[in-house]
């Protein structure tokens, strides 16, 4: 089985690497001064659904509160959301928002482990982590990569967890609009900007079904593989996929684990996407295409879309992925991308339809605010 995680990566199929968003969008610039000096902000939401359970958005949602006023730590809770895990935090006591997914290997449970304390356990100790950096200096030299390697090596040191492995995508988005992702394996990322896919993530696999993975391996099973002429997959958090990626305002992050990207291509969550975009005027129409509409401020503001429970642009986006993967993973008529990938490497399977699994979406939508300078 592929991994899976409560905080998020995936493949993509059929697009090019990098598409460029659409030449008649423009982006409306929320400062008008000279002195004022604009910076970004991340307003992050997740939403989650564990295998084999209904899908409650009212109990499987959370939303980070970006206002600085209502902060009250970083997030390092366990949802139900079975071996998929996430995680948000502000870096230390400033405006750097670090965010991501990390999702369990289950093919740990044939040797009697489950990963889903790992890929918990992974989130857990990169959230303190940021949480707990401290200093200009070295807020300034934290990036995903580093989260991810404290993480691993607070894991293997605790000796709390025996076996086990995870994937994980992290990113860390500073206030400049610089954001630094780590991927590891074949949980991923999708930056979505005014109707278009700007960007997303490739996989690292060994194989078909193969992610990259950080793992703990026990000595017995380690034993067991070598007697049978092999050994378990063990990556190190230096070999992620690293990137670097400039944010506009209005841009939609989407870090998911593979129960969202076996069933739901970055196309498919473009579409989602936009139609929740256009629908709450989050993006308009206007004289030069599609734009960013002022409303976007309100809107990702708890209670700023009138709802009961997704009371925000970015809780309302997080929870219709989900939705939408769980649906997809139970359609058997609906052949998504780990289908499609089934019967190009493996013609004579007779694999169709959705694949079931558990189910983690983080999306972050990107203000940008002015602040006045001193």
């Amino acid at each position: 089985m592929r991994p899976q995680c409560y905080s998020l990566t995936g493949p993509s199929h059929g697009l090019p690497k990098r598409p460029s968003g659409l030449a008649s969008s423009t982006i409306r610039q929320p400062f008008s001064t000279a002195r004022d000096i604009p910076y970004y902000t991340y307003r992050v939401a997740a939403s989650f659904s564990g295998k084999g359970r209904r899908f409650n958005p009212k109990a499987d949602t959370y939303s980070y509160p970006h206002d600085q006023e209502l902060f009250e730590g970083p997030f390092t809770g366990r949802p139900s959301s079975g071996q998929d895990a996430f995680f948000v935090s502000r870096v230390g006591n400033s405006n750097i928002t670090a965010f991501g997914v990390a999702d369990g290997v289950g093919g740990w449970s044939d040797s009697g482990f489950d990963s889903a304390h790992f890929s918990h356990g992974l989130c857990h100790l990169m959230a303190l982590s940021a949480e707990s950096t401290t200093g200009e200096v070295e807020r300034k030299r934290l990036g995903p990569r580093e989260l991810l390697t404290k993480a691993y090596k607070g894991i293997v040191t605790g000796r709390k967890i025996e076996g086990g492995g995870s994937t994980a995508c992290v990113a860390v988005g500073r206030e400049d609009g610089n954001l630094t992702v780590a991927n590891l394996g074949d949980s991923g990322f999708v930056q979505l900007r005014l109707n278009a896919v700007h960007h997303y993530s490739n996989p690292q696999t060994h194989a078909f079904n193969t992610p990259y993975q950080l793992s703990i391996i026990p000595p017995r099973v380690l034993a067991l593989s070598r007697l049978f002429g092999g050994g378990p997959l063990s990556d190190l958090p230096k070999d992620a996929s690293g990137t670097t990626h400039q944010v506009r305002h209005g841009d939609i992050l989407v870090f998911a684990t593979d129960g969202v990207w076996d069933n739901l291509s970055p196309v498919d969550l473009l579409r989602l996407v936009s139609r929740q975009m256009a629908g709450l005027q989050a993006w308009v129409n206007g004289d030069n295409g599609t734009e960013v509409s002022d409303k976007i401020h309100e809107l990702t503001r708890e209670g700023g879309v009138a709802k009961g429970v997704e009371n925000s642009l970015q809780t309302v986006i997080a929870a219709n992925i989900v939705g939408e993967a769980k649906a997809a993973s139970v359609n058997m008529r609906r052949n998504g991308p780990f289908a499609r990938e089934v019967q190009k490497h493996y013609p004579h399977e007779d694999w169709h339809g959705g694949k079931v699994d558990d189910i983690c979406a983080v999306v972050a939508v990107v203000v940008q605010t002015k602040r006045d300078s001193p």
